[in-house]
């Protein structure tokens, strides 16, 4: 699989983890967080070409897409991915709330990815 079908995958699992946890669904979401999750680890195995992929969803149509690359790009790539999350922080909704609560964390110095 290459850099853009893994950045794909990423993106096609976040999706699918937003729409079941709308249709209430938690075991549904879960399955489809593992699977980002692992997209995530892969395309970070690459280094900055996993990134650079990684960033392509920074413009992806769909928030909750573009929060989650944003909140995984954060630590490394805080220029690209801080207006992504500040942007979504002005809505209301799920995905808004978790962009600002990413925000908050990041702005008091706590901020942690833990996907090792």
């Amino acid at each position: 699989m290459n850099l853009e079908e893994l950045a794909e995958e990423f993106a096609q699992n976040v999706s699918a983890q937003t729409d079941a946890i709308w249709n209430g669904d938690a075991k549904t979401g879960n399955k489809h967080a593992r699977r980002y999750v692992a997209a995530y680890k892969k395309l970070r195995n690459h280094g900055d070409a996993g990134r650079d992929a990684l960033a392509l969803l920074l413009k992806h149509p769909r928030m909750d897409v573009r929060v989650k690359a944003a909140i995984y790009l954060l630590s490394e790539r805080p220029t690209q991915a801080l207006p992504v999350l500040e942007d979504a922080a002005t809505s209301k909704g799920m995905i808004p709330f978790e962009a600002s609560q990413v925000l908050k964390y990041w702005s008091e110095g706590t901020w942690s990815l833990d996907v090792d």
